[in-house]
């Protein structure tokens, strides 16, 4: 017999997803540098390589103010007025709690800070990834370039320009 959903299941999801916090970090410190090498190698495992943690912009999740996920975005080098997500990673004990999505849509809020129209990424064999890609809005496009391997999927959305609630930017003082 399967449990109804109702109210007091929802609220254990939020309550769930409140024990998570999410900052934005500097990855020219040396201990959060440390630490999001070690996340990298913990979630990564080999495959890909450690990316230079003083470019860009990084994200760690905490849970009880022990690091448990990060991720990472840097202006794209192919893709004109666009953020690069280099990388999302989450400890499997904390997979399936949604901190993928809530660390892409901290990556899109700074991107839009930084006056970026698109972010762009990439996942190879990564179902859960692709998943939260299509879950985010996210469409799969075919660069001109491809820039890596022929089983990559590669991934676009368009956020556009700040602008305030009435359309227009607002005045400088």
């Amino acid at each position: 017999m399967r449990k109804s959903r109702g109210r007091d299941d929802a609220s254990s999801s939020e309550t769930v997803e409140a024990l998570y916090r999410i900052r934005e970090v500097d990855g020219q410190d040396e201990d959060i540098a440390d630490t999001l090498a070690d996340l990298h190698r913990l979630t990564f495992f080999g495959g890909a390589p450690i990316p230079a943690f003083d470019a860009g912009c990084w994200w760690l999740a905490y849970r009880n103010a022990i690091p448990v996920a990060f991720a990472g975005i840097v202006p794209s080098t192919l893709v004109r007025n666009a953020g690069y997500i280099c990388r999302v990673g989450v400890l499997k004990q904390h997979r399936g709690r949604r901190l993928q999505l809530r660390l892409m849509r901290a990556l899109a809020s700074r991107a839009r800070r930084n006056g970026w129209t698109w972010l762009v990424s990439d996942t190879t064999q990564n179902v859960a990834s692709a998943n939260n890609f299509i879950r985010s809005g996210y469409r799969l496009h075919q660069p001109q370039y491809p820039w890596a391997y022929s089983d990559t999927l590669y991934w676009r959305k368009f956020i556009g320009p700040v602008t305030s609630l009435h359309g227009t930017y607002p005045k400088r003082l």
